[in-house]
């Protein structure tokens, strides 16, 4: 079968100096990545380069897996590499200090954080010191940004919709009082009205997410977006790097907003404005004219135009993301048509940068990597980051001629602060795991392409383990991604981590099938309606391809996946390409779509993925559900490991209990792992590192590890 084989992560464009550490080398080390060094390595995040250019800000999460938690603090590193990185602030273990903000003047940074109890606002000086708490709201504060003038802060808070329209003190007295009486009280029953009533892990309590205004010393605070109706997105599909922002001349505030009616079965997120004195339920909607989804405004750095992202389909939250620009007012009012600028691309767009002179950027998927582009005004586009990135993400754009800031992270490497200059030389400015990386070997991606039907290629990673000898035969293990509008990139991940399976002793496969973003529109919309068709005949194929390979041992297949992945997995089980495998592990899964539809949070997902409600189309529901071809379970009697978590809303928890029932109905060998105190992924430290022995002790029994 013909094939592409290359390394997926080799930079012959782009060097980024990490002393004891250099892409495109073996590491000195050849000690093989242990789950404790997982929790060793710190979990970069969130860069705000300050006003100048000189220094960026971000946070570093250290995990200390005895105690259970992660304390995340600001550190501060200079772009110029003149001065090393330091710790900015020193939170108590445990808490949080996140979302750092520059002030206009870069004289203070904006931060959130939980060490006093809940979440609030403070501030610290700049180059450091004692930082200052701003707010004192009952309902916890989050996500701050200053106003171009430096004047006022917002921020956002969930509160009960009833009381924002009163003044602050008495609404936020009432908030406190009803939140404590509930806590008293002996009877915790909940009363739903509406939908959403509980959203991905928690209950929403009629809650609604409000922005609110204030000084910077936390005076004059006030919601400015009241009535029942969330100012901010309450699903993730929906929000961008930025949801809401200051227009140019301070005084008003635009916003992503969820749908106004049928939040629960409509995309149609718009993005509105209001001012920062408003105290009307009433909001100017911007979008009004899509009725799809619009999110993540943001204004040039002349304050003349405003920029977003849209889609053009309702209903479907995995459509292409486009650029939409509009010329516009200092107090944010459009002066202009709005235009679609990306009409001529073919990536789906994550994330929108102006740089200081206006010129436009955007991040986007690309086969497997996600790199950083730029935009004219006529909508040409040209890719700057070379092959070989990896993954890219909150990018800003500093300087002329440009220099790029952003997170980087690769499958051998943790999220870092990195930084390409304009001569193209990249660096890595955080250094927070370099003496870390230094010690493990850990394996260098290699990229496969195989034919599958349709005239088209599906992309594959393959990581081999350490110590690999192509003289000996070795296990694989198959890894289906979730979404199933996702995929696997050359990135870092902190719960599926193919360095870390491979270092058990397994050939790791990570199959990029129909669906998959990062390879055309067309491509991902392959698997709406077809989730056991084509996409199954892909990893098939994926499949077939791996068994050929002349170091593979083919009677030590293992499969396993989580969510779309997880349902995947439930397929293999009652498919024939069961009979390939040694073993499954399926966590957070689908296995009922009859009964998913009616316990999901999301329902626009289900009702466009089966192209209705279940009563409309309900041979579709029935179509790709394993649960109808329940009894192939017994006919292959592929042992099976299911993992699935009670405050899971997205794949609720019956879905893994009617999986186990009739696996041990039929006499399955079988193993159900619940976490009553996780979602749809498992966060906690300890409850993650035994989610990892439980998933690996799977493997080692029905899967034996190593080359023989």
């Amino acid at each position: 079968m013909a094939t592409a084989l290359r390394l997926g992560w080799l930079i012959p464009a782009l060097f980024f100096a990490v002393p004891g550490y250099v892409l495109g080398q073996a590491p000195a080390q050849k000690r093989s990545m242990t789950v404790e060094d997982l929790f060793a390595l710190r979990r970069v995040s969130s860069p705000q380069v300050s006003p100048d250019g000189r220094w960026v800000v971000y946070t570093v999460g250290e995990v200390d897996l005895s105690e259970n938690r992660i304390t995340t603090a600001l550190w501060l590193a200079s772009t110029d590499e003149t001065v090393p990185p330091r710790r900015l602030t020193d939170p108590p273990p445990g808490k949080r200090d996140s979302q750092p903000r520059w002030s206009p003047d870069g004289r203070h940074i904006l931060f959130e954080s939980n060490r006093e109890g809940s979440s609030q606002v403070w501030r610290v000086a700049m180059p450091g010191g004692t930082p200052q708490r701003i707010t004192n709201i009952s309902t916890g504060a989050s996500d701050p940004i200053w106003s171009p003038d430096g004047r006022l802060i917002a921020f956002v808070s969930a509160v009960y919709p009833e009381f924002s329209t009163l003044p602050f003190a008495e609404s936020d007295r009432r908030n406190r009082e009803r939140d404590e009486a509930r806590e008293k009280n002996p009877v915790k029953a909940r009363v739903f009205t509406r939908l959403f009533f509980r959203h991905w892990d928690s209950y929403v309590e009629d809650k609604r997410w409000h922005i609110f205004v204030c000084r910077p010393d936390g005076s004059e605070c006030r919601d400015v977006t009241p009535g029942d109706r969330d100012a901010y997105p309450t699903s993730s599909t929906f929000a961008s790097v930025q949801n809401f922002t200051f227009t140019p001349d301070s005084q008003h505030l635009v916003f992503t907003a969820v749908p106004a009616k049928n939040e629960a079965w409509s995309t149609n997120y718009d993005l509105c404005r209001v001012s920062v004195t408003n105290r009307s339920t009433q909001w100017e909607t911007i979008t009004r004219d899509n009725p799809a989804a619009d999110s993540g405004p943001l204004f040039s750095p002349d304050g003349k135009r405003l920029a977003w992202r849209a889609q053009k389909r309702a209903g479907y939250e995995a459509d292409q993301w486009h650029i939409h620009i509009a010329e516009v007012q200092p107090d944010g009012r459009l002066t202009g048509p709005v235009r679609c600028l990306t009409e001529r691309i073919p990536h789906s767009v994550d994330e929108i940068v102006f740089a200081p002179q206006g010129n436009l950027y955007y991040v986007a998927e690309e086969r497997a990597e996600s790199a950083f582009f730029s935009l004219s005004a006529q909508g040409e586009w040209n890719r700057i980051a070379p092959r070989g990135i990896g993954k890219v993400s909150q990018l800003t754009v500093r300087g002329q001629p440009a220099q790029w800031v952003y997170l980087r992270s690769t499958m051998t490497m943790p999220a870092e602060v990195c930084l390409t200059r304009p001569d193209g030389r990249g660096v890595n400015i955080s250094q927070a795991n370099t003496e870390q990386l230094a010690r493990l070997n850990l394996p260098r991606p290699e990229e496969v392409e195989v034919p599958v039907e349709g005239g088209v290629r599906m992309q594959m990673w393959l990581l081999k383990p350490p110590g690999f000898d192509p003289q000996k035969k070795w296990p694989v293990a198959y890894l289906v991604h979730g979404g199933p509008q996702g995929a696997w990139e050359d990135g870092w991940s902190w719960r599926w981590n193919p360095s870390l399976w491979a270092a058990q002793g397994y050939i790791v496969v990570l199959p990029n099938p129909r669906g998959s973003t990062g390879f055309g529109q067309k491509f991902t919309d392959e698997i709406s309606g077809d989730w056991g068709g084509k996409c199954y005949r892909d990893l098939v194929a994926g499949l077939e391809y791996v068994k050929k390979l002349p170091y593979v041992d083919s009677q030590r297949l293992a499969a396993a996946g989580a969510s779309f992945g997880g349902y995947m997995m439930n397929w293999f089980a009652v498919n024939d390409i069961a009979k390939d495998l040694c073993c499954i592990i399926t966590h957070c899964s689908v296995w009922n779509f009859e009964s998913m539809w009616g316990t999901t949070d999301e329902l626009w997902f289900d009702e466009y993925e089966h192209g209705g409600l279940p009563w409309e189309v309900p041979g579709k529901y029935a179509e790709f559900s394993p649960h109808k071809k329940a009894g192939n379970l017994a006919r292959y009697k592929v042992p099976m490991l299911v993992i699935h978590n009670d405050l899971d809303f997205r794949c609720p928890i019956g879905q893994g209990h009617e999986l186990f029932t009739t696996l041990q109905r039929l006499g399955v060998p079988s193993r159900m792992v619940n976490f009553p105190d996780e979602g749809h992924w498992v966060l906690k430290p300890r409850n993650s590192h035994y989610w990892h022995e439980e998933v690996f002790a799977w493997l080692k029994k029905y899967c034996p590890p190593g080359g023989r």
